[in-house]
């Protein structure tokens, strides 16, 4: 590892120790349809069935259970669109520690009655004029909060990771593995667990079309920072990789691709229709890149993480049927 301050493949495994028994092990699920139309052996990763709709939950747990006992009695504070504020709530809820979410006042109903749900307490801003990870600093120095942000966090990206850890269990060896990409932790973890369990696996990140920034890190050998990328995709409106992110997909990421909006779409009406899935615009970025060709998979095994689930109902129909 180039820095001291990154997981390694053993955080990985320290992680899925910790979430044994807690976190559900998904299915790995394939589709004689899907290989055929990419001449490709899939095996999908159906994180979208995870403890509160998203692999997200993984490294929620794992971060608030690796803190110190008077550090969780304090209680934690993170910032999220939606799903990784569900997962702190519902990770908190179970852990018995306070929990404060600051989340985008447009982000879905469905994500914010859920956080609520689960006993956090939810802070609204404006995603287009404020600044979420100053509003975080913030309560955590006022509250004495443990800040847990989404991707950029030693713990969070090695409980991620055990998604990938263990659908490379249940398949076997890997040519390609493919993940969305929004800040970058499940495609980090994702090459630290190939790194352990499938050397040689080419490892994917896919980022919204209207998001490229992570595209454009990598070419460009820094963290490129934009605007929040107009995009269905809510889990990956992000603005820029992580740190620690950056440095490990810099080192051990085969590519990032992007998929439009229109092909997240198809996406998500292939798994309703074919695999009777439901899977939200985020969750299908991973998929709607391998579908459209745009990473290399023909004659290959390969792993498709469907990273979530949680979509509004009204919005879900509204999309699949073209609105």
């Amino acid at each position: 590892m180039d820095r001291p301050d990154l997981p390694e493949p053993a955080d990985v495994a320290a992680a899925a120790a910790r979430l044994a028994g807690v976190a559900h092990r998904t299915p790995v699920l394939t589709s004689r349809t899907a290989d055929a139309a990419t001449g490709a052996t899939l095996f999908f990763k159906c994180e979208n069935l995870q403890r509160g709709g998203a692999f997200k939950f993984r490294g929620a747990y794992n971060a608030i259970a690796a803190l110190p006992e008077a550090r969780r009695r304090a209680g934690v504070v993170a910032y999220s669109s939606g799903n990784h504020a569900q997962a702190i709530a519902y990770a908190a809820k179970l852990l018995g520690v306070p929990a404060t979410i600051v989340m985008p006042k447009d982000a879905p109903a469905a994500k914010l009655a859920a956080t609520r749900g689960y006993g956090g307490e939810v802070v609204l801003y404006d995603r287009y004029a404020d600044d979420r990870e100053a509003i975080g600093r913030r309560l955590a120095a006022d509250r004495g909060l443990s800040l847990i942000p989404p991707y950029d966090h030693r713990d969070v990206i090695a409980g991620q990771g055990t998604a990938a850890r263990e659908l490379i269990e249940e398949a076997g060896p890997l040519d390609v593995l493919v993940a969305c990409l929004g800040g970058g932790g499940l495609t980090a973890g994702c090459v630290l667990a190939a790194e352990a369990a499938a050397p040689g696996c080419a490892v994917w990140g896919v980022e919204p079309e209207a998001g490229d920034d992570g595209r454009r890190s990598l070419a460009e050998g820094r963290i490129v920072h934009i605007d929040v990328p107009k995009t269905i995709a809510d889990g990956a409106q992000t603005q820029h990789l992580g740190e620690l992110t950056f440095a490990i997909l810099r080192r051990g990421a085969a590519g990032i691709a992007t998929a439009s909006d229109a092909a997240l779409v198809e996406a998500m009406r292939f798994f309703a229709e074919r695999m009777k899935l439901v899977v939200e615009p985020t969750g299908a970025l991973a998929a709607a890149a391998v579908f459209s060709g745009a990473i290399p998979v023909r004659g290959r095994r390969v792993g498709v993480i469907l990273s979530g689930g949680n979509v509004d109902v009204a919005r879900y129909a509204a999309l699949l049927q073209g609105g």
